[in-house]
């Protein structure tokens, strides 16, 4: 019976568990997060601090995947700044207004009671405050760092201060205005919306009509068709084509194009009027065939400006309708004619304001009919359904009778939505208060001029949705939010608004406090400045009812930061959202000669960086409607991948009656806590859309589940007496490979590119640290004096690691071993400057650079050797690589010099039990395997991988005792010194 010698070898041992303890998770996470966060404040130079300026999540519900990728992005980037040697800011913000928030509060008082603004507004803000909680606690759970305590609010007093401030502001510079414009209405929301709270359905079914309005017969006496008077019998039509068919009743004028040419056709006992163009189109509509109608006149659309035209649904005593030139007109649809319904249509109301025409509006608050809709008899329409339900079609039954409907029909296209409830809204004109952008809009896009864009198409997405906007809609008629700060004539409604006015208001609320302003009573002249006291003499005045949209909200958060924040980081979507409001509203505050003090004009971000929508792993877009909604907890714990294969026993004591009986164990999944959800966010190419699933997870599991066997090995292994051991070829190809894929790593995140850092490292693990370096060391390491450089790789893998895993980090550094603990020169490796070296260089016996160069010819060799031995391994030859030796045949005379310099550690680098370079092959060995090896795709010599020389020591498994069951030289002297 041979001897044991395992107690003479060294062994790893390490405290590090080879999965986390949830046990100790807290306790990680405020060590590397809130304790990290305030020691860099301590400790990292305080007039170069880099700031992220937190884009305000939605204070509304649990948080998604989403969620967890904007953070722990934001998290990456701050901790490779600190690794850099900056000092840090991030200070996270919530918006807390707006309809999700109110309806959700509403929805808690009792039915039938209707809440007042002011209860609204308590209810919602308690509402808030709660989700702002939960959340910080969930982000808190990630890992991530940040100033929590100093976290700000859309609802804190501070911010509404500064964002009315800034209105005063815009106001001051001429860019605040009220007026009655078109804007985009939401009938289920009950409120005018932005064009960033839009979503657009690509297959919204619309009903399309083809309706015809009477022309008045005052056409006959114009002298431009004395020719046509007595060919045209009866009236003459005016075809028109809408998918809008409810804003018919507030059609105001039908529109022309003057260069285009028109056509009056007979068809049956109608004249019809109707581009030439278009006339075989609409024939095709109505049931006909083109030999069925007749051509009776065509002219320029120049010639039908002026004729007036009936709109049945405006009454009997209604002034006859006009037709105008509009350049919007085109022969690309419908008739060639256009309703213009003025007060439904953004182009209709531009265009009509020229000609003088004033919006009409049809509809109500919850897009239902008012009386003006039809006002010979205001019941009909007032009693059909909102627009939205189907409305249009009562309309299009009150024409009918008269025949004036010529066809209706699906007509499916994209259409706006509303982001919150998911139903379509109108376009409908309201008194609004407006920002001019188009004033202000060239300063903004030459404000990006200095901004860097991740990813660069960022740039023009953003500076096209700048240009295409003339105004925004800023004001919203919803109690939860910040008040416009206008007083109103009760009588009229007309607005009152001033510097003055605005300057009193403010300093109303922060004496009073914002709820105030829904509490007094409508008339307390405490709001209205002492310049303004006659005005309780003139007529009576009520506070405004207006918020301001959310998007100012938060597009002034910049206020908070003392300059330019280095980086903006939110989803692509924000291009037409916060990027674009926090644009505007701090180049519009640029604008006024009397603004912020120490104010630094420009962008208020230097660096713009978006990511996509993360998507399931059939990469479909999460909804709550699909189910495919995940959570960031369900990544942490597990749960998404399948559960752990559990030890079989026998959970019957009783091997009687209950013989029978299985008691199922409940699922136990592999939870490997916040650096699951955090290495899948590293991985991840944030620049397009996201997917996770469980085969992605299941990646990322086998990657950190490396991570922590590779950790446990080096803790386990790493030797204090390594300092002083002479160091080996190897050690010094493991430090060429560790620097060389740290510079990489660190480019890479230096370049917010963490998915490239995440492969070039899994790469250096699979083919540099295990694959070569790891199995090269395991025989000094476990047999001989225990050297290497292990702990410069441990110092290495943790620097790159700490920014993607920093739990694994710190549970390392918990975990080291007794005389590293005793070292107090030893840097926490979340203190530690990426760039520090990792090794003293005064212990490098080899040139660095010109090994650099003799690395390829090593590599190239030891690929052909395993290949060699794969296939002997195949034939089942060998086990161990050391059951071989190995022969190299070189002609290429630079290639041996490199070989021979190395001559003496070539068995170690390869893992062989010897080798030996042109020598004569055995005549007729047992067998023998022979590969080619090449440099830059040129072949520079042979392999020979034969069986071993000498016999096998029984302690170090290497094939170099003289004897079997004898020790080898080397093991004899380690053995003896013991």
């Amino acid at each position: 019976m041979s001897k044991s010698w395992s107690s003479t070898l060294r062994l790893p041992k390490s405290t590090f568990p080879p999965r986390p303890l949830p046990q100790f998770r807290k306790q990680y996470i405020q060590q590397c997060a809130d304790d990290l966060y305030e020691w860099q404040k301590r400790n990292r130079p305080s007039n170069d601090t880099f700031v992220i300026h937190d884009g305000p999540p939605y204070a509304n519900g649990d948080l998604h995947v989403g969620h967890a990728l904007n953070k722990i992005l934001k998290d990456m980037i701050l901790r490779v700044k600190i690794q850099q040697g900056r000092g840090v800011e991030y200070i996270p913000g919530w918006d807390c207004h707006g309809l999700p928030i109110e309806l959700r509060a509403i929805e808690n008082f009792s039915e039938g009671i209707e809440p007042t603004p002011f209860e609204i507004r308590r209810a919602a803000q308690n509402l808030a405050s709660k989700n702002v909680q939960k959340q910080m606690e969930s982000f808190r759970s990630f890992g991530v760092m940040a100033d929590w305590d100093r976290r700000w609010t859309t609802m804190d007093v501070a911010f509404e201060i500064r964002q009315l401030r800034l209105f005063q502001e815009m106001f001051k510079s001429g860019l605040i205005t009220r007026a009655l414009k078109p804007v985009y209405w939401s009938p289920s929301s009950r409120t005018a919306l932005a064009e960033a709270e839009l979503e657009y359905k690509d297959d919204h079914i619309s009903h399309a009509a083809w309706v015809k309005f009477p022309l008045t017969e005052e056409w006959r006496t114009l002298p431009r068709f004395d020719h046509l008077s007595s060919k045209i019998q009866g009236p003459v039509y005016a075809v028109i084509w809408t998918t809008t068919p409810w804003t018919l009743p507030a059609n105001r004028a039908i529109a022309v194009h003057d260069e285009l040419q028109y056509c009056i056709i007979r068809w049956g006992t109608s004249n019809l009027l109707v581009s030439q163009s278009r006339i075989e189109i609409l024939i095709s509509k109505i049931g006909g065939s083109m030999d069925d109608i007749e051509v009776i006149a065509t002219f320029k659309g120049e010639m039908l400006r002026s004729l007036k035209y009936v709109n049945r649904l405006q009454g009997k005593n209604a002034e006859p309708g006009r037709i105008i030139h509009a350049d919007f007109v085109s022969e690309d649809s419908g008739s060639g004619l256009v309703h213009v319904a003025p007060g439904h249509g953004f182009d209709d109301f531009e265009v009509c304001q020229t000609h003088r025409i004033p919006p009409a509006v049809c509809i109500d608050d919850e897009g239902k009919f008012t009386a003006d809709a039809f006002p010979d008899s205001p019941e009909i329409l007032q009693s059909a359904p909102s627009v939205i339900e189907g409305g249009g079609k009562h309309v299009l039954g009150l024409l009918e009778p008269h025949g004036d409907v010529l066809r209706v029909e699906r007509y499916q296209h994209k259409y706006p939505y509303d982001w919150r409830t998911k139903k379509p809204v109108v376009i409908r004109a309201t008194q609004q208060w407006f920002a001019d952008v188009g004033c202000i809009k060239e300063d903004a896009v030459a404000a990006l001029d200095d901004v860097s864009f991740i990813p660069e198409s960022g740039r023009k997405r953003l500076e096209s949705f700048i240009q295409g906007r003339k105004e925004w809609c800023i004001s919203r008629q919803r109690a939860w939010g910040v008040p416009i700060p206008a007083l109103h004539e009760t009588k009229t409604g007309a607005s009152i608004v001033s510097l003055d006015v605005i300057e009193s208001i403010i300093s109303a609320i922060e004496q009073r406090g914002i709820s105030a302003w829904w509490s007094d009573p409508p008339d307390d002249p405490s709001w209205l400045p002492h310049s303004l006291q006659k005005l309780m003499e003139s007529g009576p005045y009520r506070r405004g009812t207006d918020t301001m949209d959310v998007w100012f909200d938060s597009g002034s958060s910049w206020m908070i930061m003392r300059g330019r924040a280095d980086v903006y980081l939110e989803g692509s979507d924000q291009h037409r959202g916060w990027f674009q409001s926090s644009l505007l509203t701090r180049v519009a505050a640029g604008a006024s000669k009397d603004t912020l003090d120490n104010f630094d004009k420009g962008a208020p971000f230097k660096k713009l960086i978006t990511h996509g929508f993360t998507l399931d792993q059939n990469g479909k877009k999460m909804s709550k409607s699909l189910g495919n909604v995940i959570q960031p907890h369900q990544v942490m714990d597990g749960s998404l991948l399948p559960p752990m294969k559990q030890k079989k026993g026998n959970n019957n004591k009783d091997k009687g009656k209950n013989k029978d009986k299985v008691t199922e164990k409940p699922p136990v999944y592999d939870s490997l806590g916040p650096d699951a959800l955090r290495l899948w966010v590293a991985s991840s190419d944030y620049t397009r859309d996201v997917v996770i699933g469980a085969s992605v997870l299941a990646a990322i599991h086998t990657a950190l589940l490396k991570y922590r066997t590779i950790v446990k090995m080096l803790l386990g292994s790493a030797h204090e007496s390594a300092r002083t051991a002479p160091l080996s070829a190897a050690d010094h190809i493991a430090i060429i490979h560790l620097q060389d894929t740290m510079k990489e790593v660190g480019g890479a995140f230096d370049n917010y590119e963490f998915y490239k850092g995440f492969a070039a490292l899994n790469r250096w693990i699979t083919n540099d640290l295990s694959a070569f370096y790891l199995e090269a060391l395991k025989d000094r390491l476990y047999c001989g004096d225990g050297g290497g450089v292990l702990e410069p790789i441990l110092t290495g893998f943790l620097r790159m690691l700490a920014p993607m895993t920093p739990l694994l980090v710190e549970e390392a550094w918990s975990h080291r071993p007794e005389w590293m603990i005793r070292d107090s020169s030893l840097v926490h490796p979340h203190h530690q400057l990426y760039d520090d070296p990792i090794i003293n260089p005064g212990r490098f016996t080899r040139d660095l650079v010109s090994m650099r160069k003799d690395i390829p010819v090593l590599m190239s060799v030891h690929a052909a050797i395993k290949s060699g031995l794969e296939a002997a391994r195949g034939d089942k030859m060998v086990g161990s690589s050391l059951q071989s030796s190995v022969i190299l045949d070189i002609s290429d005379a630079p290639t041996r010099e490199v070989l021979e310099k190395y001559e003496d550690e070539l068995e170690a680098i390869f893992v062989v039990s010897s080798v030996e370079i042109n020598v004569p092959p055995p005549t007729s060995p047992e067998w023998s395997y022979t590969r080619d090896f090449s440099i830059h795709d040129v072949v520079k010599g042979k392999v020979m991988v034969l069986p071993p020389k000498q016999a096998k020591c029984p302690r170090c498994w290497r094939y170099v005792a003289p004897v079997e069951d004898a020790l080898c030289k080397r093991c004899e002297d380690v053995v003896a010194a013991t």
